[in-house]
């Protein structure tokens, strides 16, 4: 369990370029060449947790939890299951958020743009993992994008940069009766993904919010 002690604006925040830097030197506790664990320690916040590989599935979901290298939750457990049974050789945890809290409504009630700011650089980065073809992205945050109301401003930021990139999107899972995508999960071992059109998804539901 990870409740936040202050909200992060009042923390000095890493930036993207400085922790990713510092996630790549040799760690005592797992294998870099393996995990790709941004910020490499533990804090209240966390950009991207993931294995290495050519043709990587980002999973989006709303803000991080506990999990760390070779210490995945189970919802982590399930993006590694289903990208790996999916054709993809790695997978990278990204979320719409980048502050730590177990329970949702323990997230900070206003948006820290500074995190927002280096949130979108590691977003950015990700996509740029992918070798060949376009960059695959697994809307994954369910209903609990609703839990604030500034995350459905910060999926917008993320959108464009997609769109910028060429990502390509998807869910699995039944989506909610407003359209949000499936948390991870719950879903079954040989789940597969479906084409998610996050363009329209951004002018039916995220409005509502």
């Amino acid at each position: 369990m990870h409740i936040p002690t202050q909200d992060t604006a009042r923390q000095p925040i890493r930036p993207f370029a400085q922790a990713l830097a510092e996630a790549r030197l040799p760690h005592e506790d797992y294998d870099v060449s393996r995990w790709l664990y941004v910020p490499s320690m533990y804090c209240d916040y966390r950009y991207i947790l993931g294995t290495a590989g050519q043709k990587p599935l980002i999973c989006v979901g709303i803000n991080p939890s506990t999990a760390a290298p070779n210490d995945l939750d189970n919802t982590l457990k399930s993006v590694e299951r289903i990208a790996l049974g999916n054709g993809y050789d790695s997978f990278i945890m990204f979320n719409v958020y980048a502050q730590r809290a177990t329970r949702p409504d323990d997230m900070e009630k206003e948006c820290n743009p500074v995190l927002h700011r280096e949130n979108m650089a590691a977003f950015r980065w990700a996509l740029e993992q992918t070798r060949t073809g376009a960059p695959a992205v697994w809307a994954a945050w369910g209903t609990i994008i609703e839990k604030r109301p500034y995350l459905a401003a910060c999926l917008r930021d993320m959108i464009a940069i997609g769109e910028e990139l060429g990502a390509r999107w998807y869910s699995a899972g039944a989506r909610s009766k407003k359209g949000h995508p499936h948390h991870p999960l719950y879903l079954r071992k040989d789940c597969t993904l479906d084409d998610f059109d996050v363009a329209a998804y951004l002018e039916q539901s995220l409005p509502l919010l």
